[in-house]
């Protein structure tokens, strides 16, 4: 027995330097963090964004409308009033997915907790929201990029948790997501054909009908367009400013602002961003 004793005293320290180099099997989230994103493995798991991005909704130009309707939804949430699921889509670079950042960091502060999740990962809605049920945080589910090819048959998982499940939808869970599809799913012109017209009624087919019901379950819709020029220019020279490069007053730079926009065929804020950053970065 003491040669035991003197054997496990002696390997004792060894254990202990392997048990530190083993990964946490600790799944249990860390709800002190303010954003999470959902890691799939190993059963599936809250994982921690300790330096969620910054945006502040000032920065958003030109989206005053969008901007105004997500935050009163938003606030209602939070404050435990009714609120909808929101859909925002549209044109590629025009704010959808800032405006869904910068409104949490906006409500941050009360209680508002963001929960990123790949659409391929959609499957595991009901995991996801089994953990956040009952919880005191009001937690949005934000799904970028959100759309389904054809034969895709993951968005029924969505499609469940947004209304048409047999379990009710916790009240601390929102879903916000961004498209380019305002229907999420593929639209073919030969679906057109399936439609009829009852007693001066239009029926869209069972194709369509099946794809408008996904987006009907967002009680909220909002549309985000390309940007005229003279908004483009506006928001290129508010970048400029913030990063003290010359304005599109001076007609060199306002030429070259309309010549990067063209190059990249699209006049969003996304685009006057990248330009004020170039412009910014030749400044010796």
């Amino acid at each position: 027995m003491g040669e035991l004793q003197d054997f496990l005293r002696r390997v004792r320290p060894l254990l202990e330097r392997v048990e530190r180099l083993l990964p946490d099997t600790d799944d249990t989230p860390d709800w002190r963090q303010r954003a999470f994103r959902w890691r799939p493995a190993a059963g599936g798991r809250l994982e921690a964004v300790e330096q969620p991005h910054q945006v502040a909704l000032d920065e958003l130009l030109c989206l005053d409308a969008q901007k105004d309707e997500v935050v009163r939804n938003t606030a209602a949430f939070v404050a435990g009033r009714p609120a909808n699921n929101v859909l925002l889509w549209g044109s590629r670079g025009t704010g959808k997915s800032t405006l869904v950042k910068a409104v949490f960091n906006h409500f941050a502060d009360q209680g508002l907790r963001l929960i990123e999740v790949d659409k391929a990962h959609l499957v595991n809605l009901p995991d996801i929201v089994k953990l956040l049920n009952g919880r005191d945080e009001r937690f949005l589910i934000y799904c970028d990029d959100l759309s389904f090819e054809a034969g895709d048959a993951s968005y029924k998982a969505l499609k469940a948790t947004l209304e048409g499940s047999i379990a009710a939808p916790p009240q601390n869970v929102l879903i916000y997501a961004t498209s380019n599809r305002r229907h999420l799913l593929p639209e073919f012109h030969s679906e057109n054909r399936q439609a009829q017209v009852v007693d001066g009624e239009l029926h869209h087919g069972e194709a369509t009908e099946e794809k408008i019901s996904l987006s009907e379950r967002f009680g909220l819709w909002l549309s985000f367009y390309p940007f005229s020029q003279e908004q483009y220019l506006s928001v290129a020279d508010y970048w400029l400013a913030r990063l003290g490069a010359p304005a599109t007053g001076d007609p060199a730079i306002r030429a070259l602002a309309l010549q990067w926009a063209t190059q990249r065929g699209s006049r969003s804020g996304r685009v006057a961003k990248q330009f004020a950053i170039d412009q910014a970065g030749r400044i010796t």
